[in-house]
């Protein structure tokens, strides 16, 4: 399950990367208490890695969107004080 949203979050449905993150992590230490499979820690272990992967390309994705909105915005503001200096 962790691999399937590991590979849902990083190629369609960006939302569930943390989320497979978190269920990663979780089952990953169900493996280690005994509480689950051992045979399943690869998929696992993947799908954190996946989810971590995910996160970071959805914050670097806002991050951009925040730093493009400034930009557009600083472009209009300097547009409007260049054409009231004429």
């Amino acid at each position: 399950m962790v691999l399937v949203m590991g590979i849902l979050g990083l190629v369609f449905c960006q939302v569930l990367a943390p989320i497979a993150w978190v269920m990663g992590n979780k089952e990953l230490a169900a493996i280690d208490a005994g509480r689950r499979d051992p045979t399943n820690r690869e998929h696992a272990n993947i799908g954190k890695i996946l989810g971590i992967i995910g996160t970071v390309l959805v914050a670097l994705g806002i991050l951009f969107f925040i730093l493009w909105i400034a930009f557009v915005v600083l472009i209009a503001a300097g547009g409007a004080a260049s054409a009231m200096a004429i």
